[in-house]
């Protein structure tokens, strides 16, 4: 649970469970979260049933590295709604406005959060007499065309023992960038992706939209462990698909207890309004792989509604994991000893000398050391193949979470040598090179074009003046396509509604 978020009469606090076998998970992306107290579910990719019903408040994937083009920062970047299907109108992809997005910073090890940056989103229409998300082809943010917009707030909030210290707001009324409609709609998305990348006043800087999906891995794993014979891997599974993302990038002296304590643990809840008007957690999220394959069914909901200080209590899902367990049974490759202590120190504690913090107190926490420098060539195995700036230590974008935590969780470090994997080891797109290095979201247009047409058939203008956006006072000059549609429309329910009462008179008939 959020420490300073409130609940209603009775809000019982439920502890949670650890994932440090993150590596246990090793299998798909993780979280977890919870409706209301008593009944939670789990975050990341739908890996527990009620969150899968409210993906706006679902967080499927938390990275955290130093900035590869600015050192002396670091980048936070949290995922919420799962397999955005591009092309997923009218109602395209937003961030919900009942909602608290928080990143949680964990300073000192002690499992508790010191600094929490809150995002806060609002909704804006300007035109609420059309079904559409834009009435024509969108320029700008402040583009009159784009119909549904966003903006957002980040406050800063400075704890002490769960106690607030301070609260400043560091961003106010920030836009949002919105779902990438179609190539006639947008025709210059990276435009509009640059005006959403926000400057701070502290050298931070912020970024809210939608993006591809930059987890990439083969999620036919529930069919049997990829069918039972290792039949179906290779598909990364989240191709195609987009998410809506928060990313922060914030220079390394804010958020560190000091350069002698350069290690930070990083997590994401979150908060839903209730009936009662106070804020529930319903989602948590630090290390990859958690709920899914760590956590048994009856533990999902009760680590959504947790915090990382209260992990201790599920322990044993970590020192006696079931994954490698099915992988033995499946596949014949025997399980590593139990208690798995080589799970807990690594995921639960950091690895030492590395990215674990003095006196630290094992919790499921993204564990990064601010002090490593971004490696020039990135190994996308991270810390296994000798690249300590990746994954345990962070997650990089491109670090390929899947095989390294499958390759760990079947004992690769304690002497049990290894090279599985799902066979997808790349993201099917480039990322930036500069914040907030997340791609491009994918084009709602991204089909091949109906025969007989070429890219410059195009009715925007007529569409646009014939709709006349909010504010606008000239009338169009052509709403004959309007018109048509709408009069064809008419026509189609008319028929369809004659039709249906014939087929009624007739059951009715004895024959």
């Amino acid at each position: 649970m959020t420490p300073i978020s409130r609940s209603g009469t009775g809000r019982r606090s439920v502890a949670a469970l650890i994932c440090g076998a993150l590596a246990a998970g090793g299998l798909t992306a993780a979280g977890v979260a919870m409706l209301e107290p008593g009944a939670a579910s789990a975050s990341s990719h739908r890996e527990a049933p009620l969150i899968s019903g409210t993906p706006q408040y679902d967080n499927t994937d938390v990275y955290a590295f130093v900035s590869p083009d600015k050192p002396d920062t670091t980048t936070i970047i949290a995922n919420w709604i799962p397999f955005e299907e591009p092309a997923g109108g009218p109602n395209f992809y937003t961030f919900a406005d009942d909602a608290q997005y928080d990143i949680h910073i964990d300073n000192n090890g002690d499992a508790q959060g010191e600094l929490l940056f809150r995002y806060t989103f609002k909704t804006h229409t300007k035109n609420k007499d059309t079904f559409l998300y834009n009435t024509g082809a969108v320029e700008s943010l402040d583009d009159p065309d784009l119909n549904i917009t966003q903006t957002y707030d980040i406050d800063l909030i400075r704890l002490k023992n769960q106690h607030q210290v301070s609260k400043t707001k560091i961003a106010d009324d920030v836009p949002v960038a919105p779902s990438n409609v179609g190539k006639a709609s947008m025709p210059d998305y990276g435009k509009l992706r640059d005006q959403a990348v926000h400057k701070l006043s502290s050298g931070a800087q912020t970024f809210a939209g939608q993006a591809d999906d930059p987890f990439f891995l083969d999620l036919r794993v529930f069919d049997l462990l990829y069918g039972g014979n290792l039949s179906e891997v290779g598909r990364d599974t989240l191709k195609g698909y987009n998410v809506n993302s928060i990313a922060l990038q914030i220079p390394n002296d804010m958020i560190t207890e000091s350069k002698h304590q350069p290690i930070v643990g990083i997590w994401s809840t979150t908060q839903r309004k209730n009936a009662s008007g106070y804020y529930t957690q319903v989602s948590r999220l630090g290390n990859p792989l958690v709920n899914e394959v760590v956590n048994p069914q009856k533990d999902k909901d009760k680590f959504n509604a947790s915090s990382p200080w209260e992990d201790a209590q599920f322990l044993k899902n970590v020192t006696h994991p079931e994954l490698p367990k099915l992988i033995e049974a499946i596949y014949k490759i025997k399980a590593p000893a139990e208690p798995r202590n080589d799970l807990v120190d690594v995921f639960l504690k950091g690895v030492k000398g590395l990215n674990q913090p003095p006196y630290v107190k094992p919790a499921e926490e993204l564990r990064l050391n601010t002090s490593i420098e971004p490696s020039a060539h990135p190994k996308r195995l991270g810390v296994l193949d000798g690249d300590n700036a990746g994954f345990p230590n962070g997650r990089r974008l491109t670090d390929d979470v899947i095989d390294a935590s499958l390759q760990v969780v079947e004992g690769e470090l304690v002497g049990s040598k290894n090279d599985l994997g799902d066979a997808v080891d790349a993201n099917d797109k480039k990322f930036g090179h500069s914040f907030p290095y997340l791609a491009n979201p994918t084009s709602g247009s991204r089909g091949a074009l109906a025969k007989g047409t070429s890219s410059g058939t195009d009715v925007r203008s007529q569409l646009g003046d014939a709709l006349k956006p909010a504010g606008s006072s000239s009338s169009g000059p052509d709403t004959t396509l309007i018109a048509a549609s709408a009069a064809s429309g008419a026509a189609g329910v008319l028929l369809i509604g004659t039709g249906l009462a014939w087929w009624r008179r007739r059951m009715q008939r004895p024959y």
